[in-house]
């Protein structure tokens, strides 16, 4: 009986000690950078206000997880990776950004200012994703852009724009890496198509 005992008592300390010594992965962490972008020198909205509203996904759920696909059908979400806040939150800030270093108006804000506003930049995303396709991969990104006078309401231009940025690797990483790519490409043309 005292032998039993001692055995399982043996075992219970190894199976305590392989949980101790297992560690999770860390969690990586990606932001978006903010492009650089150059200062426009003459604008019709030099002396306006827009404010940029929260981007809304038409088809995905956005959120902190960075989404991947290896079909149409097949979707999922990186475990041990993630984005540094909503990415809806994240595109939000990076377009005010672009925005205001273009110097192509008078102010940029985010919807919830209080401020009145002449013209609201909305943004839709259509795709936001790493996508897989046997050998190749890459950044997925369509969203499209709408300017609108506030006082009237009516639509002034609109627009979608869509990229596939290879990334340099099949994982988070290269993902991440590949999406700052798309929206150094989609600060320029935004800026171009505003101005």
């Amino acid at each position: 009986m005292r032998k039993i005992k001692f055995l399982y008592m043996v075992q219970f300390a190894l199976v305590i000690a392989m949980f101790g010594c297992t560690q999770a992965p860390t969690l990586k962490i990606y932001s978006l950078e903010v492009p650089k972008v150059s200062t426009v020198s003459t604008s019709p909205y030099r002396s306006k206000v827009v404010k940029v509203t929260f981007p809304y996904s038409l088809r995905e759920q956005i959120s902190e997880k960075m989404n991947f696909s290896y079909s149409d059908s097949d979707y999922g979400t990186y475990l041990n990776s993630e984005w540094s806040n909503n990415m809806s939150k994240l595109l939000q800030g990076t377009i005010i950004d672009i925005l205001s270093n273009s110097k192509i108006f008078k102010a940029v804000l985010a919807d919830t200012s209080t401020l009145k506003e002449n013209y609201r930049l909305e943004s839709n995303i259509f795709t936001f994703e790493h996508r897989v396709r046997g050998k190749d991969s890459y950044a997925d990104v369509s969203m499209q852009f709408t300017l609108i006078d506030a006082d009237t309401g009516k639509l002034m231009k609109s627009k979608r724009f869509s990229y596939r940025e290879p990334t340099p690797s099949i994982d988070a990483k290269g993902y991440a890496i590949a999406t700052n790519r798309v929206m150094h490409r989609l600060s320029q043309d935004l800026v171009a198509w505003i101005k």
